[in-house]
């Protein structure tokens, strides 16, 4: 189990403030690089994540951070111009830097997944894969997604949010209910939902800035400074093996994850059949599986080609 493994937790200065962090696991194996994970929202918490935390199993350091504004990092008075991709971006180098982490597997789940593509389009030294879970790479397409399933709610679920919607009644209980009917189809299956997803959804309700910033009230009403946002033409820049992991159920659907894992060059996709939006809770035996399947090879080929210039 995890729990044998050394967690050690601290915090790192970023822009006058503090990043939590969190790593699971003393050393890395031979030939193995630790995996840094990247959480959703933005403005979520690493939380729901932390059945990542197995990875630590296959022999690698598992490392989560909180972002800033959001969780146990620190939460600065409302400032709604300081969250930007540019800020997250520099954040991941920071977090790198302070912890010594030369070469890293990154894994981005949902909007982490948006944050890892940023990071590897600014081609950075030591980023030895890239997975992709769960994330679209143009928000245009997430609401044209996003509005598709909604169309296959039942009717007064469909009613209660645009009444609510057009009137920006977005904390009435009537609308969180029915947002809760899309959540337990398109972001997580598992009923009830475990306790770290849970906690992450909590986290967000206690400091809802960033999510409303730059995304918006829900998953699906993106009004946020990200509506616009779009890097499929830059996907191609993309240098480093990429998975791509989705759920058949997921509000990423499989148009969304097939845009992704197309536009990047040689990058793999994997369905998880059972799942929705977060596969690592609702398969995670299976994900973990594919997951260590998929860095072990990396790490192989990687090794490979340093004996081969030895």
């Amino acid at each position: 189990m995890v729990e044998t493994y050394a967690v050690r937790e601290g915090a790192i200065p970023f822009q006058g403030y503090e990043t939590w962090y969190r790593v699971v696991g003393d050393a890395d194996a031979p030939g193995t690089f630790p995996l840094l994970c990247l959480h959703g929202g933005p403005g979520a918490a690493h939380d729901y994540l932390e059945p990542l935390q197995a990875m630590a199993d296959t022999g690698r350091r598992v490392i989560f951070y909180d972002q800033l504004g959001c969780g146990r990092s620190s939460l600065p008075e409302p400032k709604p111009e300081m969250w930007t991709v540019d800020l997250f971006v520099e954040e991941v180098d920071a977090v790198r830097r302070a912890l010594g982490l030369e070469r890293i597997h990154l894994l981005g789940q949902s909007w982490g997944g948006m944050l890892g593509m940023e990071y590897a389009l600014t081609q950075p030294e030591g980023l030895v894969s890239l997975t992709i879970a769960s994330s679209p790479a143009s928000m245009i397409q997430w609401v044209e997604e996003a509005n598709r399933l909604r169309r296959d709610l039942p009717p007064e679920v469909q009613e209660t949010l645009l009444r609510h919607e057009a009137e920006d009644d977005f904390a009435n209980p009537d609308y969180e209910a029915a947002v809760a009917v899309f959540y337990a189809r398109h972001v997580c299956r598992t009923d009830p939902m475990p306790d770290y997803v849970q906690r992450t959804f909590a986290a967000i309700a206690a400091n809802p800035e960033v999510y409303h910033t730059m995304n918006g009230p829900s998953e699906f009403h993106v009004i946020g400074s990200l509506k616009e946002w779009n890097v499929i033409p830059r996907l191609g820049e993309i240098r480093v093996p990429t998975l791509v992991t989705s759920g058949r159920h997921d509000e990423a659907t499989p148009l969304i994850a097939e845009t992704v894992h197309h536009g990047i060059p040689g990058s793999e996709w994997v369905v998880f059949e059972e799942s929705s939006h977060m596969a690592h809770a609702e398969e995670p035996e299976r994900y973990m599986a594919v997951l260590d399947d998929f860095l072990t090879r990396v790490e192989a080929r990687l090794t490979a080609e340093m004996e081969r210039h030895a």
